[in-house]
């Protein structure tokens, strides 16, 4: 079975759900209705040694927010 992470709009969410509520246990089951980003990120191989990695970079190595390409 694969796991899925769904970004669903408020306004469709009852629908959503009641659609998924129409398969049975052994073919979809929801896990999580609400999941922080914290939890999210932490659940992804290795983004918190990313993060860590990233957070003790030498401040010199950075970019100031002029310098960003949005």
């Amino acid at each position: 079975m694969r796991t899925l992470t769904l970004e669903v709009e408020d306004s469709i969410i009852d629908k959503f759900l009641w659609f998924l509520n129409h398969f049975s246990d052994n073919e979809v089951k929801v896990l999580e209705d609400n999941i922080s980003d914290d939890k999210y990120l932490r659940g992804i191989d290795g983004m918190v040694e990313s993060i860590v990695k990233a957070k003790n970079e030498p401040i010199e190595n950075g970019v100031t927010l002029e310098n960003l390409d949005w």
